[in-house]
């Protein structure tokens, strides 16, 4: 195990998987070690190793060996990423494609936000203990850019780099003038059929950009919306003391009404999608809970409704006499920012996977915000939801 130990200490100087981008690591592979000794190990005993090596190291930053592991030679990458399963069952973040997979079933996956008001830009992390504060793993950075018309957040793993043109870029979120609409666009397609939407910034990239297989897409993942808040001025610690929460209304692209439900299921991307765009481009890269296991699923049907993520209404306290949520400790600064979300029920009628809170995000400190969420959405997707509370918003202030 030792030798296995330095193996991957010195595959961590290259920076493959993790710290650099997936286009990196596809564009530029290790042929050196492609025909070392370890890319030839017996593949029943590199699999029990990489096992092990994956048992062991459950959390950050020791995780960061896994990692690694893939980052060795091919047959490392093909084993560890066969081994290492998605979010939704491991309840762990590991590799960048993690961030666009929904998050666990069982419980919500405890992140953070920190805000730099000078450069207008925000970084999420991954809580690394269960204290409301503490250094986190760097997951994804977003930076606030005014237009004439309306406000871009461009989304990036890599908080240098937040150019649409880099291989890093993830997607964005994009408001109205008046603040109270924002579309949440992704890079690439996050499932079949995904529809790209097109625009002036939707043009091809030249070839001295840095990443020239990266599209500059704008594939829709969600729709959010604010409303003007109608419970009156008597509010209580989570929320402004002059205001009440903000309604909002926020509908998922690509994910069905159906994915909350006992057995229901959402689209897992299984791929980071650096390939070329073109329109013969096909895009297989989803599967099922079932593909996921091995199962060949049952054959697309008809279009299901939305999903669509509503405000959980506050509570009136009696003896308080004010609005009140519970936040389980995770939010303890009183902001008009801080929320709740749930799903709503289709046909008007909830059950318990309705009460269910889906994303939820409270202040803490003076630039320093929670953001919990779960099974069916993203990290993506959550950090985009959480940018639009930053927002400015005229109608809803």
């Amino acid at each position: 195990m030792s030798a296995i130990r330095s193996i991957i200490s010195r595959s961590r100087s290259h920076r493959v998987v993790q710290d650099a981008t997936p286009a990196a690591a596809a564009a530029a592979p290790n042929h050196g070690m492609d025909s070392s000794c370890w890319a030839n190990m017996p593949q029943e005993l590199l699999r029990e190793v990489l096992l092990r090596i994956e048992a062991s190291e459950t959390s950050w930053p020791p995780r960061k060996s896994v990692v690694a592991c893939a980052g060795v030679c091919r047959s490392w990458r093909h084993i560890t990423k066969d081994i290492v399963r998605v979010p939704e069952l491991s309840g762990k973040l590991t590799f960048p494609l993690s961030l666009k997979q929904p998050g666990p079933r069982d419980i919500l996956l405890q992140c953070f936000i920190k805000r730099c008001r000078t450069t207008q830009t925000y970084y999420l992390y991954l809580s690394l203990t269960s204290a409301l504060a503490d250094d986190g793993k760097f997951l994804l950075a977003a930076r606030k850019s005014r237009r004439a018309t309306c406000t871009d957040y461009i989304i990036s793993l890599d908080a240098d780099d937040m150019s649409k043109a880099s291989s890093t870029y993830v997607g964005k979120l994009r408001s109205n003038f008046l603040g109270t609409r924002f579309t949440v666009l992704d890079g690439l397609p996050p499932h079949a059929g995904a529809k790209l939407v097109r625009s002036r910034s939707t043009r091809p990239i030249s070839l001295k950009q840095v990443s020239p297989r990266v599209p500059a897409g704008n594939y829709p993942v969600a729709h959010i919306s604010y409303e003007l808040n109608m419970l009156g001025s008597r509010n209580f610690a989570l929320y402004d003391l002059c205001r009440g929460p903000r309604r909002m209304h926020c509908v998922m692209d690509g994910i069905p009404a159906s994915s909350v439900e006992p057995g229901g299921i959402a689209p897992t991307q299984t791929e980071f999608g650096i390939r070329k765009l073109d329109a013969s481009t096909s895009f297989s890269f989803l599967r099922s809970k079932s593909n996921l296991t091995g199962d060949s699923g049952p054959t697309p049907g008809p279009r299901k409704a939305g999903l669509v993520l509503k405000n959980k209404s506050p509570r009136w306290h009696e003896h308080l006499q004010c609005w009140c949520l519970n936040f389980h400790g995770r939010v303890t600064v009183a902001s008009v920012k801080n929320f709740q979300l749930v799903a709503a029920p289709e046909n008007g009628v909830a059950g318990p996977e309705h009460e269910q809170i889906i994303l939820q995000f409270g202040k803490v400190g003076k630039d320093l915000f929670t953001m919990d969420y779960r099974y069916p959405i993203s990290a993506f997707q959550a950090f985009a939801i959480c940018l639009s509370s930053f927002d400015t918003k005229i109608a809803c202030e």
